[in-house]
């Protein structure tokens, strides 16, 4: 039989064309299986990995809890035995607050003085900076300063502060810094005082005024024989502590928790010397180290 060459041709082109589709197919599907072992792989990893997240989690959940138990009986422990540690030991004294920062600060450190006996005549706010926050030209024509230059306002402003605390015999220029709201008084001036705390640091570093500002005030009052403790917070952003103790001053960092609190009784007590927990202090608190001391705590 005559086969036509045509139709010879198309068969095997047909043939290859199988041949090549076969040959695609099987590829594909052997791809495909090896993508689906690849991806059961990586699932099984994400599976793994994700098992151990959560194992994590509720490891450290479990930890937080502890710590948040722990720090409730701690917080506990320091008011049973704040009392014991402070109670009456200052008994007498008359100080003075002044605060640089304008930012406020914890009502339990007059609490705390308080419970030791401290009477706080009166409490002092300097608001923001001198130059900030009045019309340093106007403010002078007011206070009759014209020969005061603009770069020693601050520091005659903080000085006549510390004057109005102390013996308080320039009221009118006290008043005129309260009606100009550069500064905020409370309570008692001109009246003795056993020694003055003065509370420090700065939220922004635009508001850092220690040598404008915070040491005149302690300069004023060392030179009347006052003594003066430096304090301010633990978070505070920007640290007065190495400024203060330049001074020669006590101080405290940690003014917004009990052992801060406790330290500064204890300075104020005799006990001098930088406590809390920056790098500036020396320790955390004083040393009990008086029997008699110990034998009250333990009572």
């Amino acid at each position: 039989m005559i086969i036509d060459f045509r139709y010879h041709i198309a068969s095997l082109v047909a043939v290859f064309l199988a041949l090549g589709l076969g040959i695609l197919v099987g590829g594909i599907m052997l791809k495909s299986d090896v993508l689906v072992d690849r991806q059961k792989q990586m699932t099984d990893k994400l599976e793994i990995q994700l098992e151990q997240l959560r194992q994590k989690n509720e490891a450290v959940e479990a930890q937080v809890s502890s710590l948040q138990v722990n720090y409730k009986a701690q917080e506990e422990f320091e008011k049973q035995i704040l009392p014991l540690l402070v109670k009456g030991r200052l008994e007498g004294y008359q100080i003075a607050l002044v605060e640089t920062n304008s930012y406020s600060f914890s009502d339990d450190l007059i609490a705390v003085l308080q419970m030791a006996g401290v009477k706080v005549l009166s409490v002092t706010t300097i608001m923001g900076s001198f130059d900030q926050s009045v019309n340093m030209e106007a403010l002078k024509a007011r206070l009759s300063w014209k020969d005061v230059g603009d770069g020693q306002l601050a520091t005659r402003l903080a000085s006549e502060v510390a004057r109005g605390i102390l013996v308080n015999d320039n009221r009118p220029v006290l008043d005129s810094l309260v009606e100009a709201g550069v500064v905020k008084i409370s309570g008692e001036y001109g009246k003795p005082l056993s020694g003055v705390v003065i509370i420090g640091g700065s939220q922004e570093r635009e508001m850092i005024k220690t040598g404008a500002v915070d040491l005149p005030v302690i300069d004023y009052f060392l030179a009347g024989k006052i003594p003066v403790y430096g304090v301010e917070e633990m978070d505070i952003p920007y640290s007065y502590m190495k400024e203060y103790q330049k001074r020669r001053i006590s101080t405290v960092d940690n003014i917004d928790s009990v052992p801060g609190q406790v330290a500064l009784v204890l300075a104020m007590a005799g006990k001098s010397g930088h406590y809390g927990i920056k790098p500036t202090a020396q320790k955390l608190l004083p040393a009990l180290d008086d029997a008699k001391e110990v034998k009250n705590v333990l009572r």
